[in-house]
């Protein structure tokens, strides 16, 4: 954390949060081999497609070797842990679907995967920071980075769209790289008070963004949205608000009573939030409850207090623009506020593409049948999905709230940043983060009373029914 020194705050710097100028959020170059001790990880977890495929990957994952975490020295060989446990998780949960879901998670995989996920600070559950951040390779090692020369480094069921979805959530994430970068050139500049420096980044912000919504555009080229919708998403889900596994999951050897987690959502990825901040873009109730709950749980603890650094500086970017009255700055943040939105508006299409269309889809076919030429890829998506309202319209009215929220910061008669109430502990636990007591001293969302279950009815779906788009 920055030191104050008086009233003036130390310059902000990615470094010291662990953002990479080259790969911003990303892992820079992720391990792709653990010590041979951990090759039973390793060996499931590359072989879980194939495992699931064939019905037997509980029965291997039964016979699987109890492993200590000792041996993992360091961050990157943690991460890859993770990766690794949470996707041998994930499969050996959805191994069948919806119709034959597990109560618990076995001992031999449980307790290590809880005990990795202490070290990383991290939920023991598949999140953005395994499936995008951390399992990529780069097939020729000295080649650039772009979608033919990246690989996965495990798979979900699905092919080349699990490929696709997850690959260009790491382009998008690469896209923003230089818009990163510029966050603490726009901070800077607003505790020196140089106008045309806050210009310059926020103009670097407004260039990146729409180099993010071209790699958006990637998406129709390399996923499908029957494959996606019916086969892919399923493996994203968690064991939180899910109608499939209503009382959670027990991670055996960890504690008896069943935990709740939810599964990948675009909210965990730190870009948005961290713009957001800049901005003085705020979201309030249910949104801004479940927007609160992704960063403080599921994102990689530094990145999560390189955002709250980002919120905490004063004056903020939003009140230095409106109190300089300058109009290129004024103009250069209206810019890339609006760029912002686009990207919003953007992710918004993919979700309609991808999510809500396809339900509508998988409705009619459940109700009238297929056609014999017809794809009916989409049928196979839980059941449950289509009995909660229209197959997306909960996560259209979140999705479009977040967006109008950030239209309306360029309104400068609305309340300052710098007056806007911020998160505190205790909203943090009335949206979803309860510290109870846990081998390993662990945090587990058990809900935050009653207040808390009204609060976030209307996004209780969300985690489970989109289980991302990821990026966004």
């Amino acid at each position: 954390m920055d030191e104050v020194h008086g009233d003036v705050l130390q310059p902000l710097s990615l470094k010291e949060y662990h953002v990479s100028e080259e790969y911003g959020f990303a892992l820079p170059d992720p391990l792709e081999v653990l010590p041979p001790y951990y090759q039973p990880w390793m060996e499931i977890a590359r072989n879980v497609t194939e495992l699931i495929y064939s019905h037997s990957l509980r029965d291997h994952v039964h016979e699987m070797p109890e492993l200590e975490t000792e041996l993992l020295l360091d961050h990157r060989e943690l991460r890859l842990a993770h990766l690794a446990l949470s996707i041998i998780t994930m499969g050996y949960v959805w191994q069948e679907g919806d119709n034959q879901t597990v109560k618990v998670l076995p001992r031999n995989l449980a307790v290590p995967y809880w005990s990795v996920s202490q070290k990383l600070g991290l939920p023991p559950i598949l999140t953005h920071a395994d499936a995008v951040l951390a399992n990529w390779k780069r097939k020729d090692p000295h080649g650039e980075i772009n979608m033919e020369n990246v690989d996965l480094l495990f798979y979900l069921p699905g092919g080349s769209t699990v490929h696709g979805f997850f690959m260009v959530t790491l382009m998008v994430e690469l896209a923003a790289v230089p818009a990163i970068k510029a966050v603490p050139q726009a901070i800077n500049g607003v505790n020196q008070g140089d106008v045309a420096t806050v210009t310059e980044a926020l103009n670097s912000i407004s260039v990146s963004l729409d180099d993010v919504v071209e790699a958006l555009k990637l998406m129709h080229h390399y996923v499908d949205p029957s494959v996606f919708y019916g086969i892919m998403r399923i493996y994203l889900s968690g064991w939180k608000d899910n109608p499939s596994m209503p009382e959670g999951l027990v991670y055996e050897g960890v504690q008896m009573e069943p935990l709740e987690f939810s599964g990948g959502s675009a909210a965990q990825s730190s870009l948005l939030h961290c713009f957001d901040e800049l901005l003085g873009v705020r979201h309030e109730g249910s949104s801004g409850a479940f927007l609160t709950r992704m960063r403080c749980q599921y994102m990689v603890p530094a990145h999560t207090h390189f955002v709250e650094e980002v919120s905490r500086r004063r004056p903020g970017v939003r009140d230095f623009v409106r109190e300089q009255g300058d109009e290129e700055l004024s103009e250069a943040y209206k810019r890339c506020v609006h760029r912002l939105v686009a990207v919003r508006n953007y992710h918004i299409n993919l979700v309609a593409r991808y999510i809500t269309q396809p339900a509508s889809q998988a409705q009619k076919l459940r109700l009238y049948g297929a056609d014999a030429n017809e794809d009916n890829t989409v049928s196979q998506a839980p059941t449950a999905l289509e009995k909660r309202g229209t197959g997306g319209s909960g996560i259209m009215s979140f999705l479009k709230t977040v967006r109008d929220r950030t239209r309306a910061v360029t309104d400068w008669s609305t309340t300052s940043t710098a007056s806007q109430s911020k998160p505190t502990e205790t909203q943090e636990e009335h949206s979803g983060r309860v510290t109870v007591g846990v081998k390993n001293g662990g945090r587990v969302e058990n809900g935050g009373g009653a207040s808390q279950k009204n609060q976030e009815e209307s996004l209780s779906f969300l985690s489970w029914l989109t289980s991302k788009l990821w990026q966004l």
